[in-house]
């Protein structure tokens, strides 16, 4: 069989000057590229040549485009297929223990992560795929044993157990229609040492979170998590009920919070801590050929000019959580209609979310959204006018308020005080959250109505956001949206 043709090289996108940053600021995400791993690589561009010319000989290569043709043409932006599998070879055994790794591995992708680069570069759009999507697998014979099999159906993530990087882009380019111009795959190792080289990564959870197949154990608060808590965390798939769903949430979540972690701290523009961290992930990343140096450094350049709302992150449109499928189990059903329409978006280089999100005030995070809050406010006091201005207040920050308040009963209160049904507890929470130093108290049988009878204590709302800030039909979120504030 003759040697397959090396795909041409692609033009290198210019360099555009280097962004002004406002004094006093938080260092903004120079290069939100949908995982923290890829993005630590495509970072170079910011230290030189110097520092990371080993990356050519450190990184593993494998050929995923094997006798593949009608490869993406450019202009419509770069596409890369990131992977994460099941690898544990160098974890040692003390590690597997603590961290409920025990077990011969799958040899399967744990996480799937569609990355889009706009051609413009200053845009780039992730998109989750469920590991236990019902996929069907396209005909193809076997490079090693040259046997050929028909086109059968698996649950996505087996696609690389029989078929390896190939096999697995050609499943995600006939389930999706997205030519993947390359292809990026990092094993339990890398993430782990990659997340103790930056010094850990910070968490902020609205409630406890406990998973006794992974081993995670969180409070509600915030949290500084080292490679194996962190593993736990992406990994933990019995939390909420929402299973691989829920998951994929939490690792949009991760990925934010570790991008933000090694841009703010200096990772990226110190070159000794870079090359800790380049080191730290170079013995299990694999790449694609073409995924060179010189071209993670060409798309790092051009990428400088990010700004907090450029990179998204969204999950496939889902119809049925759990498919049933006879000889499979349970799967994940895409919605067929709007997943065509999510990835037509992005074959044609165009934002996933409608309307950008605007920026504003920090906000604490609270389990429930405030749109999902319906709220009637009193006024307790005679002061004039209280109860309107309380009413403003919380409809400005989110609550679904009544829009018009009105008199409560007795006018000599001294405190303001949310009166909740017990079945509503964590929206009376997150109501109290945002009334800093109110009262709770419980009325059985209130319903779902929330009622605040405002007091001469009351100084302002504070501004809270769900810990899950997801909006639109492909469930679109920015990263500055998700870490903790």
């Amino acid at each position: 069989m003759p040697t397959p043709p090396r795909r041409p090289a692609r033009p290198r996108p210019p360099a555009p000057g280097r962004p002004r940053r406002a004094a006093g600021r938080r260092p903004r995400w120079g290069m939100r590229v949908a995982t923290g791993l890829s993005m630590l690589v495509l970072g170079a561009g910011g230290i030189g040549h110097a520092v990371v010319t080993s990356l050519d000989t450190g990184i593993g290569r494998v050929d995923p485009f094997r006798d593949m043709k009608n490869r993406p043409e450019p202009g419509h932006g770069t596409n890369v297929l990131v992977v994460g599998t099941d690898g544990r070879d160098r974890i040692t055994p003390e590690e597997k223990e603590k961290y409920r790794l025990g077990g011969a591995p799958c040899r399967c992708t744990d996480t799937i992560m569609l990355v889009h680069i706009s051609a413009d570069r200053k845009r780039a759009s992730m998109v989750s795929l469920p590991r236990d999507s019902y996929a069907e697998i396209p005909e193809h014979t076997d490079s090693t044993t040259g046997k050929h099999h028909a086109a059968h159906p698996v649950k996505l993530n087996a696609a690389y157990a029989e078929g390896g990087p190939n096999l697995t882009v050609r499943t995600v380019e006939h389930m999706t229609g997205v030519k993947i111009d390359h292809y990026l795959e990092v094993d339990f190792t890398s993430f782990m040492r990659t997340v103790d080289a930056v010094g850990g990564v910070e968490i902020c959870t609205a409630r406890p979170m406990k998973d006794p197949f992974t081993g995670l154990d969180l409070t509600a608060g915030t949290h500084e998590l080292d490679g194996g808590q962190a593993l736990q965390y992406v990994r933990s798939r019995h939390i909420d009920g929402a299973s691989d769903l829920g998951r994929m949430q939490r690792q949009q979540r991760f990925l934010a919070a570790l991008i933000d972690r090694a841009t703010g701290n200096g990772v990226l523009l110190n070159p000794v801590r870079f090359q800790e961290v380049v080191t730290s992930m170079l013995s299990s990343v694999r790449a694609d050929e073409d995924f060179d140096t010189e071209q993670m450094l060409s798309l790092a350049r051009a990428m400088r000019g990010f700004t907090a709302a450029s990179s998204e992150f969204a999950s496939v449109p889902v119809s049925d959580p759990s498919f049933p499928v006879k000889g499979l189990g349970s799967t994940v059903k895409w919605d067929a209609a709007k997943a065509k329409k999510l990835f037509r978006a992005v074959r044609e280089d165009r934002p996933l979310a409608a309307h950008p999100p605007r920026s504003g005030p920090r906000r604490t995070l609270v389990g429930v959204s405030p749109q999902q809050i319906r709220v009637q406010v009193y006024n307790g006091t005679r002061l004039r006018g209280l109860g309107a201005r309380v009413d403003a207040a919380l409809r400005a920050t989110g609550f679904n308020t009544t829009r018009v308040a009105a008199n409560w009963p007795r006018r000599d209160l001294t405190r303001t005080i949310v009166w909740y049904d017990p079945r509503w507890d964590r929206s009376a929470k997150s109501l109290a959250t945002a009334l800093p130093g109110c009262e709770l108290r419980q009325v059985k049988g209130q319903g779902a109505t929330l009622k605040v009878t405002a007091g001469p204590d009351f100084r302002g709302v504070l501004p809270v956001r769900a810990e899950t800030a997801y909006q639109g039909e492909f469930g679109v979120v920015t990263g500055d949206q998700v870490v903790c504030e």
